[in-house]
Protein backbone atom coordinates (compact mmCIF):
# COMPACT_ATOMS: atom_id res chain seq x y z
CA UNK A 1 0.00 0.00 0.00
CA UNK A 2 2.17 3.05 -1.16
CA UNK A 3 2.06 5.70 1.50
CA UNK A 4 0.76 3.90 4.30
CA UNK A 5 2.88 5.40 7.70
CA UNK A 6 2.90 1.54 8.56
CA UNK A 7 5.45 1.37 6.05
CA UNK A 8 7.42 4.39 7.68
CA UNK A 9 6.99 2.56 11.08
CA UNK A 10 8.50 -0.94 9.78
CA UNK A 11 11.66 1.43 9.47
CA UNK A 12 11.82 2.72 13.07
CA UNK A 13 14.50 1.49 15.15
CA UNK A 14 12.93 0.06 17.85
CA UNK A 15 15.08 1.54 20.43
CA UNK A 16 14.41 4.99 19.61
CA UNK A 17 12.68 5.16 23.17
CA UNK A 18 14.91 3.14 24.81
CA UNK A 19 15.62 4.82 28.65
CA UNK A 20 12.42 7.54 27.90
CA UNK A 21 10.07 6.54 30.76
CA UNK A 22 6.34 6.79 29.96
CA UNK A 23 4.26 8.17 32.54
CA UNK A 24 1.18 6.00 33.93
CA UNK A 25 -0.73 7.51 35.70
CA UNK A 26 -3.43 6.37 38.69
CA UNK A 27 -6.73 5.66 37.18
CA UNK A 28 -8.42 7.01 40.40
CA UNK A 29 -7.62 9.93 42.46
CA UNK A 30 -8.04 10.35 46.60
CA UNK A 31 -9.67 13.80 45.92
CA UNK A 32 -13.26 14.20 45.52
CA UNK A 33 -13.28 16.02 42.28
CA UNK A 34 -12.68 12.52 40.41
CA UNK A 35 -9.40 10.66 38.71
CA UNK A 36 -7.71 12.56 35.79
CA UNK A 37 -6.13 9.41 33.34
CA UNK A 38 -5.78 12.07 30.76
CA UNK A 39 -5.38 15.57 30.60
CA UNK A 40 -8.81 17.31 29.61
CA UNK A 41 -9.64 21.21 30.31
CA UNK A 42 -12.71 21.54 28.21
CA UNK A 43 -15.78 22.84 29.99
CA UNK A 44 -19.56 22.55 28.71
CA UNK A 45 -20.18 26.16 29.11
CA UNK A 46 -17.07 27.02 26.95
CA UNK A 47 -18.24 25.03 23.81
CA UNK A 48 -21.90 25.89 24.44
CA UNK A 49 -20.81 29.57 23.98
CA UNK A 50 -18.92 29.03 20.71
CA UNK A 51 -21.04 26.66 19.14
CA UNK A 52 -23.54 30.07 19.21
CA UNK A 53 -21.10 31.89 17.64
CA UNK A 54 -21.17 28.31 14.80
CA UNK A 55 -24.59 29.19 14.29
CA UNK A 56 -24.42 32.52 13.27
CA UNK A 57 -21.40 31.88 10.76
CA UNK A 58 -22.90 28.59 9.09
CA UNK A 59 -23.53 30.09 5.96
CA UNK A 60 -19.89 30.86 5.75
CA UNK A 61 -18.80 27.43 6.77
CA UNK A 62 -16.37 26.69 3.31
CA UNK A 63 -14.99 29.80 3.90
CA UNK A 64 -14.16 29.27 7.82
CA UNK A 65 -12.77 25.63 6.89
CA UNK A 66 -10.06 26.66 4.48
CA UNK A 67 -8.86 29.42 7.34
CA UNK A 68 -9.48 26.30 9.79
CA UNK A 69 -7.37 24.28 7.75
CA UNK A 70 -4.37 26.26 7.35
CA UNK A 71 -4.53 27.44 11.06
CA UNK A 72 -4.90 23.92 12.59
CA UNK A 73 -0.91 22.83 13.29
CA UNK A 74 -0.77 25.95 15.10
CA UNK A 75 -4.16 25.80 17.26
CA UNK A 76 -2.75 22.31 18.38
CA UNK A 77 0.48 23.80 19.06
CA UNK A 78 -0.75 25.93 21.59
CA UNK A 79 -3.06 22.78 23.35
CA UNK A 80 -1.57 20.32 25.74
CA UNK A 81 -1.24 16.62 23.90
CA UNK A 82 -0.87 13.66 25.85
CA UNK A 83 0.76 11.00 23.16
CA UNK A 84 -0.11 7.34 24.24
CA UNK A 85 2.17 4.50 23.42
CA UNK A 86 1.83 1.35 23.66
CA UNK A 87 3.86 -1.79 25.59
CA UNK A 88 3.64 -5.18 26.33
CA UNK A 89 1.73 -5.49 30.16
CA UNK A 90 4.24 -6.31 32.83
CA UNK A 91 1.39 -8.22 34.21
CA UNK A 92 -1.90 -9.01 32.46
CA UNK A 93 -4.12 -8.52 35.80
CA UNK A 94 -3.04 -4.81 35.19
CA UNK A 95 -5.50 -3.97 32.35
CA UNK A 96 -8.53 -5.91 34.04
CA UNK A 97 -11.76 -4.00 34.30
CA UNK A 98 -11.53 -2.74 38.09
CA UNK A 99 -8.38 -1.44 37.52
CA UNK A 100 -9.37 1.31 34.90
CA UNK A 101 -6.92 0.68 31.90
CA UNK A 102 -6.31 1.84 28.60
CA UNK A 103 -5.42 -0.63 26.18
CA UNK A 104 -5.40 -1.72 22.94
CA UNK A 105 -6.01 -5.30 21.33
CA UNK A 106 -7.56 -8.21 23.15
CA UNK A 107 -11.06 -8.37 24.24
CA UNK A 108 -12.28 -4.65 26.05
CA UNK A 109 -12.83 -4.07 29.97
CA UNK A 110 -16.06 -3.32 29.94
CA UNK A 111 -16.57 -0.19 33.14
CA UNK A 112 -20.50 -1.53 33.36
CA UNK A 113 -20.26 -4.87 32.69
CA UNK A 114 -23.50 -6.20 32.87
CA UNK A 115 -24.98 -3.20 30.18
CA UNK A 116 -23.38 -3.40 26.85
CA UNK A 117 -23.76 -2.66 23.45
CA UNK A 118 -26.43 -5.14 21.70
CA UNK A 119 -28.10 -5.55 18.13
CA UNK A 120 -26.95 -4.04 15.46
CA UNK A 121 -24.46 -1.87 17.72
CA UNK A 122 -21.82 -4.38 17.64
CA UNK A 123 -22.18 -4.94 14.39
CA UNK A 124 -20.51 -3.50 11.57
CA UNK A 125 -23.02 -1.65 9.47
CA UNK A 126 -22.12 -3.40 5.76
CA UNK A 127 -20.99 -6.82 6.40
CA UNK A 128 -22.95 -7.71 9.49
CA UNK A 129 -20.22 -9.20 11.42
CA UNK A 130 -19.34 -8.72 15.04
CA UNK A 131 -16.94 -5.44 15.62
CA UNK A 132 -13.60 -6.36 16.92
CA UNK A 133 -12.12 -4.14 20.12
CA UNK A 134 -9.21 -1.85 19.01
CA UNK A 135 -8.80 0.16 22.23
CA UNK A 136 -9.90 1.69 25.04
CA UNK A 137 -8.96 4.84 26.73
CA UNK A 138 -9.99 5.73 30.19
CA UNK A 139 -10.23 9.22 30.54
CA UNK A 140 -12.52 10.59 33.75
CA UNK A 141 -13.86 14.24 34.07
CA UNK A 142 -13.17 16.15 37.17
CA UNK A 143 -16.42 18.49 35.93
CA UNK A 144 -19.12 16.65 37.90
CA UNK A 145 -19.68 13.01 39.54
CA UNK A 146 -21.25 11.29 36.97
CA UNK A 147 -18.06 11.29 34.89
CA UNK A 148 -16.15 9.61 38.12
CA UNK A 149 -15.16 7.14 35.92
CA UNK A 150 -15.16 7.42 32.15
CA UNK A 151 -14.25 5.40 29.29
CA UNK A 152 -14.35 5.47 25.32
CA UNK A 153 -14.07 2.44 23.59
CA UNK A 154 -13.04 1.97 19.88
CA UNK A 155 -14.37 -0.67 17.12
CA UNK A 156 -13.40 -1.86 14.02
CA UNK A 157 -14.21 -4.37 11.40
CA UNK A 158 -10.50 -5.86 10.35
CA UNK A 159 -12.44 -5.63 6.54
CA UNK A 160 -10.86 -2.84 4.55
CA UNK A 161 -13.58 -3.11 1.90
CA UNK A 162 -16.02 -2.32 4.78
CA UNK A 163 -13.56 0.33 5.62
CA UNK A 164 -13.89 2.29 2.38
CA UNK A 165 -17.50 2.03 1.52
CA UNK A 166 -17.39 3.73 5.30
CA UNK A 167 -16.18 6.53 3.63
CA UNK A 168 -18.61 7.09 1.66
CA UNK A 169 -21.35 7.16 4.75
CA UNK A 170 -19.53 9.40 7.05
CA UNK A 171 -19.89 12.12 4.10
CA UNK A 172 -23.53 11.60 4.15
CA UNK A 173 -24.23 14.88 6.41
CA UNK A 174 -26.52 13.47 9.34
CA UNK A 175 -27.92 10.41 8.11
CA UNK A 176 -30.90 9.02 10.48
CA UNK A 177 -29.31 5.69 10.73
CA UNK A 178 -25.74 5.46 9.21
CA UNK A 179 -23.82 2.18 8.56
CA UNK A 180 -20.61 2.53 9.82
CA UNK A 181 -17.78 0.43 10.41
CA UNK A 182 -16.10 2.11 12.74
CA UNK A 183 -18.07 2.53 16.52
CA UNK A 184 -16.92 4.17 19.15
CA UNK A 185 -19.09 3.95 22.61
CA UNK A 186 -18.70 6.31 25.68
CA UNK A 187 -19.26 4.57 29.18
CA UNK A 188 -18.87 6.56 32.53
CA UNK A 189 -20.12 6.11 36.24
CA UNK A 190 -20.03 8.05 39.35
CA UNK A 191 -17.58 7.28 42.13
CA UNK A 192 -20.58 5.67 43.97
CA UNK A 193 -21.72 2.82 41.79
CA UNK A 194 -22.48 -0.80 41.84
CA UNK A 195 -19.71 -2.17 40.42
CA UNK A 196 -16.92 -0.91 42.28
CA UNK A 197 -15.48 0.51 45.28
CA UNK A 198 -15.25 4.55 46.08
CA UNK A 199 -11.67 3.97 47.08
CA UNK A 200 -8.62 3.71 44.89
CA UNK A 201 -7.57 0.69 44.06
CA UNK A 202 -4.02 -0.97 45.85
CA UNK A 203 -2.46 -2.60 42.69
CA UNK A 204 -1.31 -5.37 45.07
CA UNK A 205 -3.35 -8.15 43.93
CA UNK A 206 -6.38 -7.68 46.22
CA UNK A 207 -8.34 -5.35 44.25
CA UNK A 208 -11.55 -6.99 42.80
CA UNK A 209 -14.63 -5.52 40.91
CA UNK A 210 -17.72 -5.71 43.14
CA UNK A 211 -19.88 -8.24 41.13
CA UNK A 212 -19.99 -9.96 38.18
CA UNK A 213 -20.65 -9.28 34.92
CA UNK A 214 -23.10 -10.90 31.82
CA UNK A 215 -21.59 -13.43 30.22
CA UNK A 216 -20.15 -12.74 26.66
CA UNK A 217 -19.09 -14.45 24.34
CA UNK A 218 -16.46 -17.65 24.47
CA UNK A 219 -15.20 -17.24 20.77
CA UNK A 220 -14.22 -13.08 20.67
CA UNK A 221 -14.53 -12.52 24.86
CA UNK A 222 -15.97 -9.31 24.11
CA UNK A 223 -20.02 -9.36 23.13
CA UNK A 224 -23.01 -10.70 25.15
CA UNK A 225 -23.05 -14.32 24.85
CA UNK A 226 -26.74 -14.29 24.19
CA UNK A 227 -26.66 -17.41 22.27
CA UNK A 228 -26.01 -20.97 24.13
CA UNK A 229 -24.32 -24.37 22.79
CA UNK A 230 -27.33 -26.72 22.15
CA UNK A 231 -25.07 -29.60 23.45
CA UNK A 232 -22.72 -28.48 26.64
CA UNK A 233 -25.28 -25.86 27.60
CA UNK A 234 -22.52 -23.70 28.87
CA UNK A 235 -20.20 -21.92 26.12
CA UNK A 236 -22.17 -18.79 25.16
CA UNK A 237 -21.76 -16.69 21.81
CA UNK A 238 -22.78 -13.34 20.71
CA UNK A 239 -23.45 -14.34 17.14
CA UNK A 240 -23.93 -17.98 14.88
CA UNK A 241 -21.10 -17.28 13.21
CA UNK A 242 -19.11 -17.04 16.10
CA UNK A 243 -20.33 -20.23 17.20
CA UNK A 244 -19.74 -22.23 14.19
CA UNK A 245 -16.14 -20.44 13.98
CA UNK A 246 -15.81 -21.82 17.76
CA UNK A 247 -16.94 -25.38 16.66
CA UNK A 248 -15.17 -25.84 14.08
CA UNK A 249 -11.84 -24.90 15.98
CA UNK A 250 -12.31 -27.44 18.74
CA UNK A 251 -15.22 -27.17 20.58
CA UNK A 252 -16.82 -30.13 18.99
CA UNK A 253 -13.95 -31.73 20.79
CA UNK A 254 -14.04 -30.29 23.90
CA UNK A 255 -18.15 -29.81 23.97
CA UNK A 256 -18.87 -32.39 26.91
CA UNK A 257 -15.41 -32.42 28.33
CA UNK A 258 -14.49 -30.43 31.61
CA UNK A 259 -12.13 -28.41 29.63
CA UNK A 260 -15.04 -26.91 28.22
CA UNK A 261 -16.48 -26.88 31.48
CA UNK A 262 -13.51 -24.48 33.01
CA UNK A 263 -13.17 -22.30 29.92
CA UNK A 264 -16.81 -21.83 29.85
CA UNK A 265 -17.32 -20.51 33.10
CA UNK A 266 -14.82 -17.83 33.42
CA UNK A 267 -16.96 -15.91 30.26
CA UNK A 268 -20.07 -16.84 31.78
CA UNK A 269 -18.95 -15.12 34.21
CA UNK A 270 -17.10 -12.02 33.17
CA UNK A 271 -15.57 -11.00 36.16
CA UNK A 272 -12.43 -10.24 34.09
CA UNK A 273 -9.93 -12.52 36.05
CA UNK A 274 -7.46 -13.39 32.94
CA UNK A 275 -10.63 -14.27 30.92
CA UNK A 276 -9.26 -15.02 27.35
CA UNK A 277 -11.17 -15.71 23.81
CA UNK A 278 -10.79 -18.75 22.01
CA UNK A 279 -10.30 -16.70 18.97
CA UNK A 280 -6.62 -16.30 17.31
CA UNK A 281 -6.96 -13.27 15.38
CA UNK A 282 -7.84 -11.02 17.82
CA UNK A 283 -4.97 -8.00 17.90
CA UNK A 284 -2.61 -8.57 20.19
CA UNK A 285 -3.18 -7.23 23.93
CA UNK A 286 -1.07 -3.80 25.01
CA UNK A 287 -1.14 -1.39 27.57
CA UNK A 288 -1.21 2.30 26.84
CA UNK A 289 0.98 4.43 28.45
CA UNK A 290 0.74 8.18 28.25
CA UNK A 291 3.42 10.95 28.13
CA UNK A 292 3.06 14.65 27.64
CA UNK A 293 4.19 15.50 24.57
CA UNK A 294 5.77 18.79 25.91
CA UNK A 295 8.09 17.27 27.72
CA UNK A 296 8.88 14.97 25.50
CA UNK A 297 10.27 17.27 23.23
CA UNK A 298 12.33 19.43 25.93
CA UNK A 299 13.50 16.45 27.10
CA UNK A 300 15.19 15.90 23.37
CA UNK A 301 16.11 18.78 22.83
CA UNK A 302 17.88 19.20 26.14
CA UNK A 303 20.11 16.10 25.23
CA UNK A 304 22.07 17.12 22.16
CA UNK A 305 23.70 13.97 21.59
CA UNK A 306 20.58 11.86 21.86
CA UNK A 307 19.25 14.26 19.55
CA UNK A 308 21.95 13.51 17.11
CA UNK A 309 21.60 9.68 17.69
CA UNK A 310 17.64 10.16 16.70
CA UNK A 311 18.40 11.93 13.23
CA UNK A 312 20.93 9.21 12.56
CA UNK A 313 18.54 6.59 13.46
CA UNK A 314 15.94 7.67 11.78
CA UNK A 315 17.78 8.65 8.61
CA UNK A 316 16.13 6.04 6.45
CA UNK A 317 12.71 6.55 8.09
CA UNK A 318 12.99 10.13 6.75
CA UNK A 319 14.15 9.15 3.87
CA UNK A 320 10.80 7.12 2.78
CA UNK A 321 8.55 10.14 3.78
CA UNK A 322 10.74 12.01 1.32
CA UNK A 323 9.73 9.84 -1.45
CA UNK A 324 6.61 9.80 -0.26
CA UNK A 325 5.94 13.96 -0.14
CA UNK A 326 7.69 13.92 -3.81
CA UNK A 327 4.80 11.67 -5.02
CA UNK A 328 1.59 13.59 -3.97
CA UNK A 329 0.04 15.61 -6.97
CA UNK A 330 -1.56 18.32 -4.15
CA UNK A 331 0.34 21.04 -2.63
CA UNK A 332 -2.12 21.06 0.36
CA UNK A 333 -1.22 17.63 0.86
CA UNK A 334 2.37 18.09 0.90
CA UNK A 335 2.15 20.99 3.14
CA UNK A 336 -0.05 18.95 5.55
CA UNK A 337 1.93 15.38 5.20
CA UNK A 338 5.49 17.29 6.02
CA UNK A 339 4.14 18.98 8.83
CA UNK A 340 2.55 15.54 10.30
CA UNK A 341 5.71 14.12 10.01
CA UNK A 342 7.89 16.83 11.35
CA UNK A 343 5.14 16.64 14.64
CA UNK A 344 5.68 12.61 15.10
CA UNK A 345 9.20 12.56 14.73
CA UNK A 346 10.61 12.84 17.92
CA UNK A 347 8.15 10.49 19.14
CA UNK A 348 7.25 7.92 16.40
CA UNK A 349 6.11 4.90 17.97
CA UNK A 350 2.93 7.08 19.22
CA UNK A 351 0.01 5.18 18.73
CA UNK A 352 -2.64 8.59 19.73
CA UNK A 353 -2.73 11.82 20.36
CA UNK A 354 -5.26 13.09 23.22
CA UNK A 355 -6.31 17.03 23.57
CA UNK A 356 -9.86 16.99 25.06
CA UNK A 357 -9.77 20.87 25.07
CA UNK A 358 -12.14 23.74 23.37
CA UNK A 359 -9.37 25.07 21.11
CA UNK A 360 -7.93 21.27 20.41
CA UNK A 361 -8.28 20.12 16.72
CA UNK A 362 -6.81 16.82 14.97
CA UNK A 363 -3.27 16.32 13.57
CA UNK A 364 -4.09 15.75 9.90
CA UNK A 365 -2.16 13.71 7.62
CA UNK A 366 -3.54 15.25 4.74
CA UNK A 367 -5.54 18.35 3.73
CA UNK A 368 -8.31 16.53 1.89
CA UNK A 369 -11.02 14.30 3.41
CA UNK A 370 -11.46 16.35 6.34
CA UNK A 371 -14.60 16.77 8.05
CA UNK A 372 -16.37 20.43 7.73
CA UNK A 373 -18.41 21.58 10.75
CA UNK A 374 -21.50 20.58 9.10
CA UNK A 375 -20.18 16.76 8.85
CA UNK A 376 -19.55 16.67 12.31
CA UNK A 377 -23.16 15.87 13.95
CA UNK A 378 -24.46 16.61 16.99
CA UNK A 379 -25.29 14.23 20.25
CA UNK A 380 -27.51 11.38 19.33
CA UNK A 381 -28.84 11.60 23.19
CA UNK A 382 -28.89 15.34 24.68
CA UNK A 383 -28.21 17.20 20.78
CA UNK A 384 -25.90 18.90 22.20
CA UNK A 385 -22.32 19.47 20.13
CA UNK A 386 -19.51 17.00 19.72
CA UNK A 387 -15.62 18.09 20.50
CA UNK A 388 -12.81 16.60 18.92
CA UNK A 389 -11.43 14.23 21.70
CA UNK A 390 -8.51 12.04 20.60
CA UNK A 391 -7.17 10.20 17.13
CA UNK A 392 -6.18 7.04 16.67
CA UNK A 393 -2.68 6.82 14.20
CA UNK A 394 -1.88 4.10 11.49
CA UNK A 395 1.80 3.53 14.03
CA UNK A 396 -0.86 1.18 15.88
CA UNK A 397 -1.43 -1.24 12.86
CA UNK A 398 2.16 -2.14 12.63
CA UNK A 399 2.05 -3.48 16.62
CA UNK A 400 -0.92 -5.25 15.59
CA UNK A 401 1.47 -7.36 13.41
CA UNK A 402 -1.30 -6.06 10.53
CA UNK A 403 0.14 -6.77 7.16
CA UNK A 404 1.21 -4.41 3.94
CA UNK A 405 -1.22 -5.71 1.53
CA UNK A 406 -3.32 -3.60 -0.64
CA UNK A 407 -6.61 -5.41 0.72
CA UNK A 408 -4.72 -5.20 4.80
CA UNK A 409 -6.35 -2.89 6.74
CA UNK A 410 -5.23 1.00 7.05
CA UNK A 411 -6.08 4.34 7.49
CA UNK A 412 -4.79 8.20 7.91
CA UNK A 413 -5.72 8.34 11.29
CA UNK A 414 -9.25 8.19 13.09
CA UNK A 415 -10.47 11.02 14.73
CA UNK A 416 -13.04 10.62 17.51
CA UNK A 417 -15.75 13.00 18.86
CA UNK A 418 -17.68 13.30 22.01
CA UNK A 419 -20.72 15.21 23.67
CA UNK A 420 -18.91 18.10 25.17
CA UNK A 421 -21.21 17.91 28.35
CA UNK A 422 -20.33 14.22 28.59
CA UNK A 423 -24.34 13.68 28.74
CA UNK A 424 -26.12 11.28 30.98
CA UNK A 425 -29.11 10.70 29.08
CA UNK A 426 -29.93 7.09 26.99
CA UNK A 427 -27.97 3.89 27.82
CA UNK A 428 -25.07 2.89 29.82
CA UNK A 429 -22.75 2.91 26.30
CA UNK A 430 -23.58 5.61 24.35
CA UNK A 431 -22.21 5.64 20.57
CA UNK A 432 -20.23 8.86 19.70
CA UNK A 433 -19.16 9.26 16.45
CA UNK A 434 -15.74 8.77 14.72
CA UNK A 435 -14.06 10.13 11.51
CA UNK A 436 -11.58 8.39 9.45
CA UNK A 437 -9.64 9.83 6.80
CA UNK A 438 -8.03 7.24 4.43
CA UNK A 439 -5.63 7.92 1.73
CA UNK A 440 -6.54 7.69 -1.80
CA UNK A 441 -5.97 7.62 -5.16
CA UNK A 442 -5.77 10.97 -5.31
CA UNK A 443 -3.49 11.53 -2.88
CA UNK A 444 -0.97 9.28 -3.38
CA UNK A 445 -0.54 7.46 -6.73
Amino acid sequence: KTGSIVRFVDEIPQDLRKGKEKEVLSPVGDDKTGPSRLRSSIGSEAISDDDGDDEDEEGDDDEEEEDDDESEDEDEDEELVTLGFVEKPKNPNSLLRHLFPSKAGGVPAWLDPVNLPSGKSKTCGFCGEPLQFLLQVYAPLSEKEATFHRTLFVFMCPSMACLLRDQHEQWKRRPDNPSRSVKVFRCQLPRSNPFYSSEPPKHDGSDKPSGAGVPVCCWCGTWKGDKVCSSCKRARYCSEKHQVMHWRSGHKSDCLKSICSEACDSHLNNNNLGLAAACRTLWPEYDIVNEDECALDEKISEDNGSNMSLVAKTNAANNTFETLIDKFEVNDDKKSWTSFQERITNAPEQVLRYCRDVKAKPLWPLATGRPSKADIPECNYCGGPLCYEFQILPQLLYFFGVKNDADSLDWATVIVYTCVSSCEAGTSYKEEFSWVQLYTPSTIP
